[in-house]
């Protein structure tokens, strides 16, 4: 019997500095064949190289981008480039354990799942601390003031555990989400209704992928004992407890070199019109679970940026006040930022982004 095809396509997330950590990676501990599309999305030209060099050494394709795109439309850019019976799409910043997609085919081939993702853990050291293990995505109608509304509502499975804590949990099950930063899709999914939306730009994109999977009458399923790491950016609980304990204080492995894509990838206008498209493509009523995230705008930046910064002029302290002032200085910078990019664009295209970084600011000033 011949075995399933499948394609990587890989794509960025926040950052270029991981990228030889995680290819090289991908190539060591991948004991299934596999074609591998790599998007580059303007990377510094350090990066550049290195995945020329790469590409041709270990024969994939390297499609280069002009200029900066969300992940959803490097998705797609790659998608464009898929041939075979799956398709894995997979962060740029991911490190994969030996097995992983032996694992992921396994359970698309014996279940008929329509889409599979592993069991996600987070930060350093590798392959410890759960992030995802699959959980629940699902609309419900809430009566609010007599009516009924359409609200969404999600679980995540086993998040924050140590997987050493939790060996009896890590079987397969059917669930209701997966996401991006590792999933394995059929392809002929992608003949009907389902689509990587790039409405979706910068966050819950996941999730609209997955209702529209399960919509379409597709099934999902969270192989757990496939595994990968990401976000080796971000502290874990346990690294928040150890540094608690010795005091010292974990600065992010962050290049200089990342902080322009950064910057756009987690920009508020972006974080903002995705949970808007989110909202009106799915008819959501504007609950608890859009204000939280409204809230939120900027918190990745925050976490990786001005927190870190914070710690080291504290010493490890840490200073509310200090904070609170640099991250509205950050969020003035990452406007103009943001509007230096508009400038950059197709001038189609620039006043549909005006409108989405004005709508950012109206509901900031709300909310202060």
């Amino acid at each position: 019997m011949t075995q399933p095809e499948v394609t990587l396509v890989v794509v960025p997330r926040e950052r270029f500095s991981y990228t030889q950590q995680s290819l090289e990676s991908i190539y060591e501990n991948t004991d299934y064949p596999f074609e591998l599309v790599y998007v580059d999305v303007c990377t510094p030209k350090h990066i550049q190289q290195y995945l020329q060099e790469k590409s041709q050494e270990k024969n994939f394709k390297l499609v280069r981008t002009p200029h900066y795109v969300s992940p959803n439309q490097a998705r797609n850019v790659g998608l464009r480039h898929v041939t075979t019976q799956y398709v894995v799409f997979i962060d740029n910043d991911v490190v994969v354990k030996r097995g992983w997609l032996t694992k992921l085919v396994e359970c698309a081939e014996e279940t008929g799942a329509a889409v599979v993702g592993p069991l996600t853990c987070l930060g350093q050291p590798e392959h410890q601390v759960i992030h995802n293990a699959g959980g629940e995505n699902r609309i419900k109608i809430k009566e609010v003031d007599g009516k009924p509304q359409r609200c969404i509502r999600q679980k995540t499975y086993l998040t924050g555990e140590h997987v050493v804590n939790v060996p009896d949990e890590l079987k397969r099950v059917q669930c209701e989400y997966v996401e991006f930063h590792c999933m394995l899709v059929r392809t002929e999914i992608f003949d009907g209704t389902v689509q990587i939306d790039e409405g979706m730009l910068a966050t819950r994109e996941h999730i609209d992928f997955c209702l529209m999977v399960l919509e379409a009458g597709g099934t999902i399923y969270c192989e757990r004992d496939s595994v990968i790491t990401t976000d080796t950016l971000g502290i874990s609980k346990n690294q928040k407890g150890l540094m608690a304990l010795t005091g010292s204080i974990q600065i992010p492995d962050f290049e200089w070199s990342d902080l322009p894509y950064f910057m756009l990838r987690w920009n508020d206008a972006w974080d903002l019109a995705s949970l808007t498209h989110l909202r009106g493509k799915w008819n959501l009523y504007e609950d608890k679970y859009f204000h939280k995230r409204y809230k939120g705008l900027g918190g990745r930046r925050r976490e990786i940026l001005i927190k870190p910064l914070v710690r080291r002029l504290t010493f490890g302290k840490g200073s509310p006040w200090l904070e609170k002032i640099l991250s509205s200085l950050e969020t003035r910078f990452n406007h103009y930022y943001y509007k230096r990019y508009i400038q950059k664009l197709p001038q189609a295209k620039q006043a549909q982004a005006a409108e989405m970084l004005q709508s950012v600011e109206v509901l900031q000033s709300a909310m202060v």
